[in-house]
């Protein structure tokens, strides 16, 4: 592969459509590269603004300003980094001949659960647990009354966990109905799950460059509210799970088509494979990699989406810790105590502009055998404050 420079007639562009801390780390990947670097996003100084070339503030749902920007930019590669996107400017894009990550098909069915829900239950024939739709509250408490309690509410269209709650007994239907309005996206329909009785779930970052598909070990992790709080790779799992699991995410990678990583969700209960959910981007939980791989699940993203070899070293085992400001505040302080930076963990901030209760400022990472750099993250999660 060819290489040039930035800000060339020659360059090789790179759009990102979404530019949080996730698309922060892709970009310092494509600057490694000497890619040029367009960050766009619903609000001034996203994280990924920051190391990108040049960045645009639209709404992002808009079809007609998101496809001005990419009509003007031409760019070679677009990168979807949300969910909460005009699907339509994905098509339209796609259809001029620009070359949307993975695919516009795979990010329309990816980004609402009901697409994605039904693809891979009903055309791909994947073990889920029982699930409907429904958009009124009378409808929600009919599900639940046939599906049983506890059962999880989700948006069919959200991000971050936004919207996403449990409800263990009719006392809870209304309080997750409420919840559900919450959410980053379409809130209009909601999928209510059977609570499947699993042991842990993981995420099984899977990569495609158009000739391989490889996996990453697995990740486990830890949600609060729907949000990852905690993640640690490996997971530790019977080699038979393993196997099914790297099987299920093969299959419906393969079935969205594409080049690119994706982060599939996956219950296990002992030898047993459910499917949850997958995203056509590097994953929240995946952020351990940073400290636990030779080549991140952001360089690995960068690396498919170009086409280029995906062979890493696992260096070891590694926890991460997500830190949520405590406060609002339109210039966010994160004081981190010195501990934190070690010969075996540091931490990542996000330089986000503005905070609120509940929003990732930060993350911790910790190398070390899995039980230790777990028990480490928590500890070192409670040395990092705001203001």
């Amino acid at each position: 592969m060819q290489f040039s420079a930035p800000l060339k007639s020659n360059s090789k562009k790179i759009m990102l459509l979404g530019s949080g801390e996730l698309g922060k780390e892709v970009v310092i990947e494509a600057q490694r590269l000497g890619l040029e670097v367009i960050a766009v996003d619903r609000y001034q100084n996203a994280p990924a603004h920051h190391v990108a070339h040049r960045a645009y503030v639209v709404n992002m749902q808009d079809k007609d300003a998101i496809l001005e920007i990419i009509r003007r930019e031409k760019p070679d590669y677009i990168l979807p980094e949300i969910e909460a996107i005009s699907i339509a400017a994905l098509f339209e894009a796609e259809k001029e001949g620009f070359n949307v990550i993975p695919n516009a098909e795979a990010v329309n069915k990816t980004m609402n659960r009901k697409n994605i829900r039904r693809f891979a239950a009903e055309e791909l024939g994947l073990k889920t647990g029982p699930y409907e739709f429904v958009t009124t509250l009378d409808g929600m408490k009919e599900a639940m009354n046939r599906l049983g309690f506890p059962c999880v509410v989700k948006p069919v269209m959200s991000s971050s966990g936004h919207g996403q709650s449990v409800a263990r007994s009719e006392a809870d239907v209304e309080k997750s109905w409420e919840m559900a309005k919450e959410a980053r996206g379409d809130a209009s329909e909601l999928i209510v799950e059977a609570f499947v009785d699993f042991d842990y779930e993981i995420t099984m970052l899977t990569a495609r460059n158009g000739k391989e598909t490889i996996f990453c070990e697995p990740i486990g992790h830890e949600q609060r509210d729907g949000d990852y709080v905690f993640s640690w790779q490996p997971m530790q799992m019977s080699e038979l799970a393993k196997k099914r699991s790297q099987e299920m995410a093969k299959t419906i990678t393969d079935g969205l088509g594409g080049q690119g990583l994706f982060g599939v969700e996956l219950f296990i209960k002992g030898d047993e494979v459910y499917f949850s959910e997958v995203s056509p981007r590097p994953h929240d939980t995946g952020m351990v990699t940073l400290i636990t791989q030779s080549q991140s699940e952001f360089a690995l993203h960068l690396r498919a989406v170009l086409g280029l070899p995906l062979g890493f070293t696992f260096y070891g085992d590694g926890a991460s810790a997500a830190f949520k400001s405590e406060v609002h505040n339109f210039a966010p302080i994160v004081d981190v105590d010195d501990s934190l930076f070690s010969d075996n963990s540091y931490v990542r901030i996000f330089s986000k502009p503005e905070a609120h209760k509940g929003r990732r400022l930060a993350v911790a990472l910790v190398f070390d055998k899995v039980d230790k750099a777990i028990e480490r993250a928590r500890e070192l999660i409670k040395k990092i404050s705001d203001a």
